[in-house]
């Protein structure tokens, strides 16, 4: 099926009802990623993508790509979901999209998720996926980004954070789509048209588990900051984590980070995953594949073929 473009109030008016069912306090974790999976399905993938089950540090993944993909670099993509919900079937699409546009496979990791794992298990996974990453592909720490949306957003910052601390690799860049980095933070306003207040506020809590909310590694915009990668950042002005974003980004200026940072007017958290519905959440999504293949894949290192 070809993509279509939605107008942006339909698909809006579309998606609220969905969002306010899913994504509600009320339902078990377990049936809204039931749930989320079923919906999921409409999120279509673009022709030509090769999906493989795969497994890295020791946790399910998978390697999407097409005939024409690139070896010289490769994404982690760490998908959203509150660290409660959200799976590799939900981010298929977005990132079969991405590795379309940026020209090299992207893996999407199937970390374990809160409650049942609380931190720091999703970050455990994900530092041990990019090393396994590193050892068997052939592939320079700084040939692989790292990439995600939302809780998987702020993952793959704390993700970069202590790669550098612990084992001196720094990711090629950090693609980071509406990124929470700091759960402890309350948001101002009751919902949007995705996230609702009360929904958030128990993923924190199931992801915090027993654990020290101060620690820099479950709210990385509390770290070190500072040696970090070309980061990419979005966020849409009517979100939730709008304020957060904002602050996100000075931090990291701050720090001397490079930064790109792009607010949307218009569109919905994280609605590059209705790339498929919506012509201007598929050119968000374009341009976030554009500042990944630059960091990976340099113009000259292109033009070599």
């Amino acid at each position: 099926m070809r993509d279509i473009d939605l107008p942006l109030p339909l698909a809006r008016a579309i998606l609220n009802p969905i969002f306010r069912v899913t994504l509600n306090k009320r339902l078990p974790f377990t049936v809204q990623r039931r749930l989320l999976d079923v919906t999921s399905r409409a999120q279509l993938l673009p022709a030509g993508a090769v999906v493989r089950p795969v497994r890295l540090g020791g946790r399910p993944a998978e390697r999407i790509d097409f005939a024409d993909t690139s070896e010289h670099g490769a994404v982690l993509y760490l998908h959203g979901g509150g660290y409660a919900v959200g799976s590799v079937a939900t981010h298929r699409s977005l990132a079969a999209r991405l590795a379309r546009d940026i020209g090299c496979a992207v893996y999407v990791l199937d970390y374990r998720l809160a409650p049942e794992h609380p931190f720091p298990a999703a970050l455990d996974d994900a530092e041990a996926a990019f090393l396994e990453l590193v050892a068997t592909s052939g592939l320079r720490p700084d040939q692989i980004a790292v990439s995600g949306d939302s809780a998987g957003g702020g993952l793959s910052l704390a993700l970069a954070q202590r790669l550098i601390a612990r084992h001196g690799q720094t990711p090629a860049a950090l693609g980071l789509i509406a990124p929470w980095a700091d759960p402890n933070e309350i948001p101002e306003r009751e919902r949007d048209l995705v996230i609702n207040r009360p929904w958030s506020r128990a993923c924190a809590a199931a992801y915090l588990g027993d654990s020290d909310s101060a620690d820099p590694a479950y709210a990385p915009l509390t770290g070190e900051l500072r040696g970090l990668p070309p980061t990419y950042v979005q966020v849409d002005v009517s979100e939730l984590l709008h304020r957060q974003c904002v602050a996100l980004v000075a931090a990291l200026r701050e720090a001397g980070v490079h930064v790109r940072f792009t607010e949307s007017k218009g569109l919905w958290h994280v609605a590059q995953l209705q790339a498929a519905l919506a012509a201007p959440a598929a050119a968000a999504l374009c341009e976030l594949a554009e500042f990944l293949r630059e960091a990976i894949q340099p113009a000259d290192l292109r033009e070599l073929g």
